[in-house]
């Protein structure tokens, strides 16, 4: 687990189904991460349970409300769903990461406001 003050990173529990479907329901989330809209709460506890149980894949909590409010991870070259690239180098012309940005409520692209990240990461040190 990685913590900083206001959020932790940790494993994906089952009782996240609520809080996955939340934002994975959202057409906009999914589309762009080569996902389709989550269409039930189960739908997204099943998730947990397979794509991301393992231990390459973590939830973001926001420590405040303990709840899981996005996703973060990494994936070895062939194990995406996403064409990230050829000869195993990312070319990041060809996906375009997104995240919602929920103290703001606004949706944000790889690239914007970085600020509380960096922030929050000078804590990790």
């Amino acid at each position: 687990m990685l913590e900083t003050e206001r959020l932790l990173l940790r494993p994906w529990q089952d009782c996240d189904a609520e809080a996955l479907y939340k934002y994975a329901s959202d057409p906009d989330v999914g589309s762009r991460a080569g996902w389709p809209p989550h269409k039930s709460v189960e739908e997204s506890l099943e998730i947990i349970r397979t794509i991301f149980n393992n231990d390459r894949t973590w939830a973001i909590e926001l420590k405040e409300t303990g709840e899981a409010i996005g996703r973060i991870g990494y994936f070895i070259y062939g194990e995406s769903n996403i064409n990230i690239g050829e000869n195993g180098k990312v070319s990041f012309d060809k996906f375009h990461p997104l995240a919602f940005d929920w103290m703001n409520k606004i949706y944000l692209s790889l690239g914007e406001k970085v600020g509380n990240a960096y922030k929050d990461g000078l804590a990790l040190r």
